[in-house]
């Protein structure tokens, strides 16, 4: 796939899931979250350019770096999302200002480890770019599903 349509898919994604986090919205943690980062996945390791043939430990071990670090971020963005329970016994979540904050702080490493595998001359493949993207979405998602199921009332069974 042209570098141009991954970062495009890259841009939608994000957006979507921005826009989707700010505003409130139950939680339903039967849903197959874990969709998108597969699909996303998917598309990404079937590059077989993944990794730079001409910087092949450069280029994975900007690659791991990459991973680890969304894997992080992952974790914390979970965690900044608001989670509150309605009489209903329904969960809900909201990003917060600290949702946005973790977004920020996730772009700017990802623009560090691209200047960096800049100044080593590695070859990057936007498709690292959805793979890490899948990483983050998994490992948020996750979080928010655990915290949310750790909120849940377990429904009593008449007799």
């Amino acid at each position: 796939m042209p570098a141009l349509a991954n970062v495009l898919i890259a841009v939608a994604a994000i957006a979507l899931v921005i826009s989707r986090q700010l505003r409130a919205r139950r939680i339903d943690t039967e849903r197959r979250f874990w969709i998108l980062p597969v699909v996303l996945a998917v598309v990404a390791l079937r590059d077989p350019r993944l990794v730079d043939p001409a910087h092949r430990a450069e280029s994975a071990a900007l690659l791991a770096a990459s991973i680890v670090a969304v894997l992080a971020m992952g974790s914390v963005w979970g965690w900044t999302v608001r989670l509150w329970q309605e009489g209903d016994g329904s969960v809900w979540a909201k990003g917060t200002k600290a949702t946005v904050a973790a977004w920020g702080v996730m772009i700017a490493v990802r623009l560090g480890l691209y200047g960096i595998g800049a100044a080593l001359h590695v070859h990057q493949s936007s498709n690292a770019l959805l793979l890490s993207l899948g990483a983050l979405l998994l490992v948020r998602g996750v979080v928010v599903n655990w915290r949310a199921r750790s909120l849940e009332q377990p429904h009593a069974v008449g007799v």
